[in-house]
């Protein structure tokens, strides 16, 4: 999705304003969490924003007793997203994964609003099977806001068969000082169930979240890893 600008700001700041927000929300930091409080209806910018954030955008939602009672105003925020930035003909397997998880977390954690959301579209998964472990790695990191608990569990039943093939591409990001590739696939690596020992995941992560944790993704990712997962403390 191409850089946007209203104004003087540009998405990439709402993006990171939003992902200061839900990091907040996932650490108990902060205002009880309201979607429609970080990225408005108001602002022209909000569904580019939100289609970036993907699920994470809901993410508070998913941890029990937070944040306020979700109002149709959040709502329809994500149903301007999804009607805005729907995959066409030709897109690519990321940003088909990347729909499909909004639209299944909107259905798993804005509950009692399900009229307004699409069903899944179908997303293909043979590349999980067939991608070098440089490009698996990659993609996956791309999406890595599908960890949350309970989303896509068929694409990550497949990802558990590569997790070493993951676990070399932690280390090779980490190296790189990619940091937002290290945090999404660590982020990855703490929701599959055998991450190798070897790999000092939380120290890994920990080490991520200080050296990258300027980048709000970043810490978004880390935090969500601790929250959900109880890794990288």
């Amino acid at each position: 999705m191409a850089e946007q600008t209203q104004g003087a700001v540009p998405l990439s700041a709402v993006i990171a304003d939003a992902a200061t927000g839900v990091a907040l929300a996932l650490r108990g930091e902060g205002d009880p969490y309201a979607l429609s409080s970080i990225l408005r209806q108001s602002d022209a910018l909000a569904p580019a924003a939100l289609r970036v954030l993907g699920a994470d955008a809901l993410a508070p939602y998913a941890v029990e007793h937070r944040g306020a009672p979700v109002g149709a105003d959040d709502e329809e925020v994500v149903r301007q997203a999804l009607t805005a930035y729907p995959p066409g003909a030709g897109a690519s397997d990321i940003s088909v994964w990347s729909y499909r998880g909004l639209v299944e977390a909107s259905h798993a954690f804005l509950p009692g609003s399900a009229q307004h959301w699409p069903p899944p579209p179908e997303a293909a998964a043979g590349w999980v099977e067939a991608d070098p472990w440089p490009k698996l790695s990659h993609r996956v990191s791309q999406l890595a806001a599908l960890a949350l608990p309970g989303l896509a569990p068929g694409l990550a039943e497949q990802l558990t068969a590569r997790t070493d093939d993951l676990a070399r591409g932690f280390v090779r990001a980490v190296r790189r000082r990619d940091w937002l590739q290290a945090a999404g696939l660590g982020r990855w690596l703490a929701r599959l169930p055998d991450a190798p020992q070897t790999l000092g995941l939380d120290s890994g992560l920990a080490f991520v979240r200080q050296m990258g944790g300027g980048d709000p993704r970043v810490a978004l990712h880390v935090v969500a890893a601790q929250r959900f997962y109880g890794r990288g403390w």
